[in-house]
């Protein structure tokens, strides 16, 4: 097997690690890492990590850990730039050096300001070799949360569609649409379990009683943050999302303008409540939103919204992913609403949100568009 191939498979394993973790470990980004020993030919790997739970300890000190006295001379594959500050554990790089590493591959740079190639600046200084963008685009999708958090204060927004064949989302009756199958469902749920936090609009919450939870046979403690755009607090005390707020975290955004009392009652039951801006029309403005979850350390939000919501998103333009799920049914009725509205039509039609891969759940089909990531 050639040097490139090799260095390939160790930071697609390291990738793999970092993905198994991601939805946990915010504010800090999922990274994984993987000490591999010995010469070219008769590698071996001593020593894995990802980042844990809560954000901390961080991937590279649990694989060095693991390697013990192996990653004396060993290559450290990494699928972030080590971080080099001090927080609440002791920088990457002090133990990277301390370990006797000789040798650092990673994926990309780290544009949070606090490292953003100081990280590798000082692994060099120590005489590390340090080479970096092996499989930098897959690195920069599975770090684009953290990426977008730091470029452009506010979370990774994947936005998830399901439209009958003739192109609905829902029918023009009080009668649910079921539009999916239980693969796709399954699918859902899975996003879900890698998401920092689900987003609907006070919309969906009442019309559809969610419980926006994760219900995979061993992932049920994976259930994200549930946050509910609701500019006048209409969240009822009965609905699912309240009654099981003591045990799925849930938040409410709404305007300033909101009633007072309404917020109370609302957190006497367990939800928590934030204000942010108007858009000047009384509805919550989606910037403000977004960057208030992004101060709370949110790095990727899963939105399962309607229509309504979908298309307000990308009018402002804050969508950097969307998967279209399209069932095999139709509605077949007049007056249905239509599952793309006219600014997320535009959107995908103009290439903004270019499409990255299809692919078939049971009876359904799913087109994911996204837009480029943006440099770290």
């Amino acid at each position: 097997m050639s040097e490139v191939v090799s260095a390939a498979r160790y930071m697609r394993l390291a990738l793999a690690l970092g993905e198994r973790n991601r939805g946990l470990t915010w504010p800090n980004p999922s990274v994984g890492a993987v000490v591999v020993a010995g010469e070219a030919g008769a590698e071996r790997i001593v020593g894995q990590g990802v980042t844990a739970p809560g954000g901390r300890p961080h991937g590279e000190p649990q694989a060095l850990a693991e390697a013990g006295a192996a990653a004396r001379g060993a290559t450290l594959y990494v699928t972030l730039e080590p971080c080099s500050h001090h927080g609440r554990t002791p920088p990457c790089t002090d133990a990277i050096i301390a370990a006797g590493i000789t040798r650092v591959v990673s994926a990309i740079e780290d544009p949070d300001p606090r490292v953003a190639g100081r990280g590798h600046a000082l692994l060099r200084e120590a005489g590390i070799a340090v080479e970096t963008g092996l499989l930098a685009e897959e690195a920069a999708r599975d770090h684009l949360g953290h990426v977008t958090r730091v470029t452009r204060g506010r979370p990774a927004l994947h936005l998830k569609l399901a439209r009958t064949r003739d192109g609905f989302a829902a029918a023009s009756g009080p009668e649910r649409l079921r539009i999916t199958g239980p693969v796709a469902d399954g699918a859902v749920h899975l996003w879900r379990a890698h998401a920092d936090a689900i987003l609907v609009g006070i919309g969906t919450a009442r019309a559809d009683d969610p419980s926006l939870t994760v219900r995979l046979p061993g992932l049920g403690g994976r259930s994200p943050l549930r946050v509910v755009l609701d500019s006048r607090l209409r969240l009822q005390p009965s609905s699912v999302l309240v009654r099981t707020a003591h045990d799925v975290p849930t938040l409410v955004l709404a305007t300033r303008g909101a009633p007072a009392h309404a917020k109370r009652m609302l957190e006497s039951l367990g939800v928590a409540v934030a204000r942010v801006p108007d858009d000047g029309a009384g509805r919550i403005d989606l910037h403000a939103a977004l960057a208030a979850l992004a101060e709370r350390g949110l790095t990727h939000l899963c939105s399962e919204g309607g229509p309504r919501l979908a298309d307000a998103l990308a009018g402002a333009d804050l969508i950097d992913r969307c998967t279209l799920i399209t069932g095999p049914t139709e509605c077949g009725g007049a007056g249905g609403l239509p599952a793309l509205g006219p600014q997320l039509a535009a959107l995908l039609d103009g290439g903004r949100l270019r499409p990255a891969g299809e692919r078939v759940l049971g009876p359904d089909r799913a087109v994911t568009y996204e837009r480029a990531p943006p440099r770290p």
